[in-house]
């Protein structure tokens, strides 16, 4: 059972969660299908955002060679990184809520399945140095969300059991693997709906960040402690 004095983690998505980013890669999504003449809809941006592009990219060309996936895929994200460079900011309520974690002990990482350049677009920016003892991002992982990987590698870096982390996450697949790595899932509805959070498996779900307090985690990981016993 968790107690006061076990050290916890929380462990944030980046895009949709910790900033305020999705309005930048549906940009650079529509832009690239532009670009190379594909179909880009705003369910199927929805639908698969916070996939790596390489599950991305195949659906929307079937046929693609890996050396055209990495052209795409790097062409994306350096598009992304124009348009939020502009605007590289915190989420409503995160800047609150990391202080308040760190105050109260937490550990606190980035499971996310962008590559580290687009974490460093926030690093130092929007301060995350200052909180984030630990980062994870696409290049240290084999498989991505849904995947567990991401998020029991962060704990590692953390150097924490996954039972004693927590995740924050705003779509299906990071919900999903979340659970996958066997943590208690908070879900904030920037991307996806509250139905379709709790429908994938989220414990709890907010409107943002700001809606969330230290206790709330410490509340929700002695509950999964007591679940898992």
């Amino acid at each position: 059972m968790t107690s006061e004095n076990e050290t916890l983690g929380v462990i944030f998505d980046l895009d949709g969660v910790l900033v305020d980013s999705a309005w930048a890669h549906c940009q650079a999504w529509h832009d690239l299908a532009a670009k190379e003449g594909l179909e880009m809809s705003e369910r199927f941006f929805r639908d698969t955002f916070g996939m790596q592009n390489d599950n991305i990219i195949p659906m929307l060309r079937p046929d693609v060679t890996a050396q055209e996936m990495e052209r795409m895929g790097q062409w994306k994200e350096q598009r992304y990184r124009e348009l939020i460079r502009s605007r590289p900011e915190l989420a409503e309520g995160a800047d609150a809520l990391l202080h308040d974690l760190r105050a109260r002990g937490f550990k606190l990482a980035i499971g996310s399945s962008a590559p580290k350049e687009n974490v460093d677009v926030f690093w130092t920016a929007a301060h995350l140095d200052r909180t984030m003892q630990a980062r994870v991002t696409k290049e240290k992982v084999r498989t991505g969300k849904p995947s567990p990987e991401t998020f029991l590698k962060a704990a590692e870096e953390l150097g924490l059991p996954a039972g004693r982390c927590a995740v924050v996450e705003d779509a299906v697949h990071g919900v999903q693997a979340g659970k996958a790595a066997g943590m208690p899932v908070v879900a904030v509805t920037t991307t996806r709906s509250g139905d379709e959070l709790t429908e994938a498996g989220a414990d709890r779900v907010a409107a943002s960040l700001a809606e969330l307090t230290a206790a709330d985690f410490l509340a929700l990981l002695a509950s999964h402690a007591r679940d898992v016993q």
